[in-house]
This record gives structure tokens, C-alpha cells and sequence, in this order.
């Protein structure tokens, strides 16, 4: 069961799962408990798509570019930094980093926002190719596919939370 006796506590224990957007998780504390982090996550979700539109662009907005180079980003979360590190992203080569550099100023110039994936579920090679494959989305289809993104980022930290 996730859930907490209060709406603060909830908060404090989740609220992170989202990149500095907790108002997401506060605003799931009345649908809970939950069964389990799936079912937790169906009800963010829920909450981001009935979002207004300029608060789903703030949600993809608060997650960090992609492959900077770390202690450049002070906003780089805890979690984010464990992530792309977990994905090698601190360790580009200079080329790399180059390559990566000119698709996220691409991303940023053509959608307003830093491009969102799953680091945990993709290498360095996928995560260049879906950017690249992105790039080529309306803003209404890349906008859906980065929230669909930061929904799998925030189930995978929900699970870690959450095991037994």
C-alpha cells in the first residue's frame, strides 16, 4: 500500500517522483492509498493529462537537459544525477558530448523544452536515435511522449521507493 496519514507526509514521501512538481503527488493524496505504484501512477497520470497545458509544459520543463556536464546544472535533481549517471551520461566522450549538445539545442530550439526520456530504459545509442526520431514530431506529439516519459521516470523512482 502506498499512502501516509497525512497530505504533507505523502508529499514529503513522493512528491519527488516528479521532478520538482509536487503538486502532482499532492494532488493525488485524496485518491489514496494505493495498491501499488502502478496504480498510483495511473492516477498522476490522470491528474497530468487533465493538467492545463501550460503545466504539462512546466512538468517536462523542470526535468534537466540530457548529457550536460555535471556541476553545470544546479537544478540537476538527486535523482536525475543518479540516473543519467546510471546511463553513462556522465562519461560522454568529447565527441559525444558534442553530438549530444547539438540534438538538445535542435530539441530546445524546435520544442520550447529539454528533450525527456527514460534513462533507465535506454543506452546512450537509444537515447540519440529517439531524439533524432523526435525531432520530427508536431509539438502536440512530442509534448504526449515526453509526459508519457516522465510517467515511466516517476514509476521506475516509485518502485525503488516503495521495495520491500
Amino acid at each position: 500500500m502506498i499512502t501516509a496519514n497525512t497530505r504533507e507526509e505523502f508529499v514529503s514521501a513522493y512528491g519527488d517522483i516528479y521532478e520538482h512538481t509536487p503538486w502532482i503527488v499532492a494532488e493525488a493524496w485524496p485518491q489514496a492509498p494505493f495498491s501499488g505504484p502502478e496504480d498510483m501512477i495511473a492516477a498522476t497520470s490522470q491528474i497530468i493529462l487533465d493538467a492545463d497545458h501550460d503545466r504539462q509544459k512546466a512538468l517536462v520543463k523542470a526535468h534537466p537537459e540530457l548529457a550536460r556536464k555535471f556541476g553545470v546544472d544546479p537544478d540537476l535533481g538527486r535523482l536525475s544525477a543518479a540516473e543519467q549517471e546510471g546511463a553513462g551520461l556522465d562519461r560522454l566522450s568529447e565527441a559525444e558530448f558534442i553530438a549530444f549538445r547539438a540534438l538538445n539545442e535542435a530539441y530546445q530550439a524546435r520544442f520550447d523544452m529539454p528533450f525527456v526520456i527514460c534513462v533507465r530504459q535506454a543506452t546512450k545509442e537509444r537515447m540519440r536515435q529517439e531524439i533524432e526520431r523526435r525531432l520530427a514530431q508536431s509539438p502536440q506529439e512530442e509534448l504526449a511522449e515526453a509526459l508519457g516519459q516522465i510517467d515511466q521516470i516517476a514509476l521506475l523512482r516509485l518502485k525503488d521507493r516503495t521495495a520491500s
